[in-house]
């Protein structure tokens, strides 16, 4: 769908040379004679380009410009001036006009700026929905538990997300770290600027100063040319500085001063440059622990450890798992087309009392199996890996195999205690889901000591 193009001048000849050049493009062209008119069309039309003579009557082409931009803010413009008018033309581009075209005018310069204009704004269009979907992936939402250990974690993500404040998120690795740090920056105001992830770990240790500060050319054997580092490339958003613990001690000098000073030295170079840059850094290591071992900064550490979110194991949180798994085994199903409806009583039992060492990373990694192996609606035991099965029911922390009995009367209360969050512990309506009278609701809630 072609671009629909509002042309103003009150010049009849050129008006309608205009047009008829930009129709035989493609282009549909609404025409007006003065500014006024041209306004009028405005707030009764969309545009996605305006262009306009600079000089007219009732309405001049600055002024046009300054009335339609409190309508439609991405609206671009090419104006239209005289050599004469060249400064005219100057200033309306420090008001936010987008170009210009000197008479007389080159029909093929004209075309070739309008082409590249609207092809810089599908862009933008395209960005902002790219930041929206961003922002919708990494919601509150997308971070599933309602235990008491998660609902403290999200009600500090609230918090911390509506400031500039340093972050340091603990916890074992698969809990979702990472997943933490981007819910805080695209719930902030940083949200419209740049993410960057820095795997402290991963990086070799004589490239790392390079890595996040920058070099200037010939700064080492191989530096051909000047390149900016992480801190550079997150001025304006955030860095996240994952498994923090493995920064070296010589380095974390240079970090402390980017925080303290907001400002970066890249490497072969004397020259300060300023950043302004959130930091949220993350660790499944005790950090106090390694200040005290002498293998951390501890004021490193306190500017880092402005505020502390950890994140529970699943150990913490078994009573989050049937949502976890709902969550995955949706996520999978849509990616691979599948009919699976969710995890029977089995398997899920099996689910609920497996030992998960890899965290969450490691149940998300079991369902996408199950559900490629799935052949009808529910996922069953036959699905899940081989080290996960009925025979092998362990409780958390000890090698100990569960009574039947016992494990369906942890799922029931796990079971339970989800639908009745879901109904806002109402308890008639959640004995209606469940399928139970209200009675029965109340003694199974008595007897397998739910907390309501």
């Amino acid at each position: 769908m072609k671009a629909k193009i509002l042309l103003v001048d009150d010049e009849a000849v050129l008006r309608e040379n205009i047009a008829f050049v930009l129709r035989d493009e493609g282009y549909e062209v609404d025409e007006a004679t003065d500014g006024e008119e041209a306004y009028q069309k405005f707030l009764n039309e969309k545009y996605d380009l305006l262009i306009s003579d600079i000089e007219m009557p009732k309405l001049r082409g600055i002024e046009l410009l300054e009335k339609i931009s409190k309508i439609d803010s991405q609206i671009i413009t090419i104006f239209i001036t005289a050599y004469g008018s060249l400064e005219t033309a100057i200033s309306a581009l420090r008001l936010g006009a987008s170009d210009y075209i000197l008479k007389p005018i080159d029909f093929d310069e004209l075309t070739l700026k309008i082409k590249r204009l609207l092809e810089y704004k599908q862009l933008i269009i395209e960005n902002q929905l790219y930041r929206r979907e961003l922002q919708k992936q990494y919601s509150f939402d997308n971070i599933v538990g309602k235990s008491q250990a998660m609902q403290r974690v999200f009600e500090m993500i609230k918090y911390v997300s509506q400031t500039n404040s340093n972050v340091l998120i603990t916890g074992n690795s698969g809990t979702g770290k990472e997943l933490v740090s981007r819910a805080i920056h695209y719930n902030g105001s940083r949200r419209d600027k740049p993410f960057v992830v820095v795997n402290c770990g991963a990086i070799p240790e004589t490239l790392i100063e390079s890595e996040l500060f920058g070099h200037k050319k010939g700064a080492f054997t191989g530096a051909i040319r000047d390149k900016d580092g992480y801190f550079k490339a997150a001025d304006g958003g955030t860095l996240f500085l994952d498994e923090i613990s493995e920064m070296p001690l010589q380095l974390q000098v240079r970090i402390l001063r980017a925080i303290e000073q907001k400002e970066i030295i890249p490497v072969g170079s004397s020259t300060p440059i300023l950043v302004d840059v959130r930091v949220i850094s993350a660790t499944n290591k005790d950090l106090y622990q390694e200040v005290e071992a002498g293998r951390f900064r501890s004021d490193l550490y306190y500017r880092l450890n402005v505020v502390e979110i950890h994140l529970p194991s699943i150990s913490e949180r078994v009573e989050d798992i049937p949502l976890l798994v709902e969550h995955f085994v949706n996520k999978y199903r849509n990616e691979m087309n599948k009919n699976i409806k969710g995890v029977d009583a089995e398997a899920m039992k099996a689910l609920m009392n497996y030992r998960w060492k890899g965290e969450i990373r490691e149940l998300e990694n079991v369902i996408e199996r199950a559900i490629i192996f799935a052949k009808g609606d529910y996922i069953t035991l036959q699905e899940l890996p081989p080290y996960i099965n009925s025979l092998n029911i362990v409780s958390q922390g000890e090698q100990k195999i569960k009574t039947l009995n016992e494990a369906i009367s942890e799922f029931e209360r796990s079971y339970i205690k989800k639908v009745l969050a879901e109904n806002d512990f109402d308890k008639e309506k959640s004995a209606r889901v469940l399928g139970v009278s209200t009675a029965t609701l109340y003694r199974r809630i008595k007897e397998l000591k739910i907390l309501v």
